[in-house]
């Protein structure tokens, strides 16, 4: 039985599925206090000029020391159109976008009040299109340590500024003139590998884990 602790995170990067695919059980976090600068609001792709981070807007700003269940969206910057249209521009040519392009834009098209249910949400689709089934609980008292299986919760942004690991290489769009860029959101690896993402991933898993230390 293998069990995973994890945070609410938008549009999960590669690694987070790398661990939660071979999971039985993904607990998820909703006790826990929102930490700023960490990827709980954030997701990153790849783009023709380098790392794009695309961030979701708060309300009452980063600040806050809430649990994530609490923390709401603001309203004020049209911020999904903005996302959606990122989005569309970067991967319009990617291999795979247009077969869940359709299905995807409906995710932006919807209103969400909380972050945690964004982000959520993000989370079942990209579990649909990878065709996984694990078990979800929800932790509605914060636990400090977990010991009942891995604890990712404490995944911080900057591996994908890293030039020098030795993450697996797949296809960007955008390779030739920025150099590979590691474990960004999964949608790269989806637009670029399609329904091949998941073998990718089982293939890739003991490097993808390797050169990456949270």
């Amino acid at each position: 039985m293998v069990e995973i602790m994890t945070s609410f995170i938008p549009f999960p990067n590669i690694y987070w599925w790398a661990i939660t695919s071979q999971a039985d059980t993904v607990c998820l976090d909703r006790a826990e206090h929102f930490q700023k600068m960490t990827y709980r609001n954030r997701y990153y792709i790849s783009g023709s000029n380098g790392l794009i981070q695309l961030s979701i807007p708060l309300a009452g700003g980063r600040n806050q020391r809430a649990s994530v269940s609490e923390i709401e969206i603001s309203d004020c910057d049209n911020w999904q159109l903005q996302h959606w249209r990122t989005i569309v521009s970067v991967y319009k040519r990617a291999p795979y976008f247009e077969f869940y392009e359709m299905e995807l834009q409906q995710l932006f098209d919807t209103p969400f009040q909380h972050l945690a249910d964004f982000n959520l949400a993000t989370m079942h689709w990209l579990k649909k299109q990878l065709k996984l089934s694990f078990k979800e609980v929800f932790i509605d008292e914060y636990r400090k340590d977990y010991n009942n299986g891995w604890d990712i919760r404490n995944m911080m942004p900057g591996i994908e500024k890293s030039t020098d690991c030795n993450f697996p290489l797949y296809y960007q769009l955008f390779q030739e003139r920025t150099g590979f860029l590691p474990n960004l959101s999964m949608l790269d690896l989806l637009f670029s590998e399609g329904p091949y993402a998941l073998k990718w991933i089982n293939d890739n898993r003991e490097q993808i884990m390797a050169s990456i230390k949270y």
